[in-house]
């Protein structure tokens, strides 16, 4: 018991350190008033008030843009870094290493070290095609596209290995082609990588802020993160309880997500426990 026993009051620190700041801004979305006064005593008020005004505001209509451009981009992500990881895994072809090792140099960069090259070539891209400048939710999703691609594809592509090439060529003999292959054996057997990728492909567009804001220009393209930043972006006229509001009723899409694979992400884990 000794030897375990410093573990539980470590868990509770850990627990409350983690738990305060959630209590924090829920406390805080049920406070009247916009401001952080008063925030030293926890749910010293029960007003909906803040959660009201939110219709008042943009606040569904940026939620929609975020739905849109998430769900995009989780899709868009899923299906293009399993196409790019069973190429890799099953196909050998020139300059196969050189591409695997440039996916693996991509992952030490985040994207946004690249921002200003992204405006800039979205301005030029904007003179040609409009649907793809600035102010655009597609050229925006490119974008999230774009940097996603790398990692994710290594990411699958360790994952396609452990899949026997048997079964691959067993469905050859049986006359299947390569998209067959793809589809009906190779897909259902990685729905856990896949839910795991569109998972952080949705959390990581839903709450991207600093391309969306270089991206997005008018209101009613603005995402979540970019409309509730303009509520608290005013030091003199800041409301800290409409972003409180915001923010819980912006956290549930997201919950409901990892709710609904978790089934996925937990199936996968166990079933690689057991098989030998």
């Amino acid at each position: 018991m000794a030897e375990v026993g410093w573990k539980y009051p470590v868990a509770v620190v850990v627990v409350a350190y983690a738990v305060f700041p959630l209590l924090y801004v829920v406390s805080t979305a049920f406070r009247p008033g916009g401001t952080l006064a008063g925030s030293s005593s926890l749910f010293s008020a029960l007003d909906f008030s803040n959660y009201a005004a939110l219709f008042r505001t943009g606040f569904w209509t940026w939620g929609m843009n975020s739905l849109i451009v998430a769900g995009v981009t989780a899709v868009g992500t899923v299906l293009m870094a399993a196409a790019a990881a069973y190429a890799f895994s099953r196909f050998r072809f020139s300059g196969r290493r050189a591409s695997l090792t440039g996916l693996l140099l991509l992952q030490m960069f985040p994207q946004t070290v690249a921002f200003v090259a992204i405006f800039l070539m979205l301005l030029a891209l904007g003179e040609v095609v409009p649907a793809l400048g600035i102010n655009s939710r597609i050229a925006l999703i490119c974008v999230y596209l774009g940097g996603a691609l790398g990692s994710n594809t290594f990411l699958m592509y360790g994952f396609f290995n452990t899949i026997p090439n048997e079964l691959d060529e067993s469905a050859k003999i049986d006359g299947a082609t390569h998209a067959q292959i793809f589809w009906r054996i190779i897909m259902p057997l990685v729905i856990p990588v896949l839910a795991v990728v569109g998972l952080i492909g949705f959390i990581g567009a839903f709450n991207d802020f600093i391309l969306a804001r270089i991206v997005l220009v008018s209101q009613d393209n603005w995402t979540l993160a970019v409309g509730m930043y303009a509520w608290v972006s005013n030091e003199l006229n800041s409301n800290w309880g409409l972003f409180a509001a915001g923010a819980v009723v912006a956290a549930l899409p997201v919950l409901l997500l990892f709710l609904a694979l978790q089934r996925y992400i937990v199936g996968g884990l166990t079933a690689g426990a057991v098989k030998g």
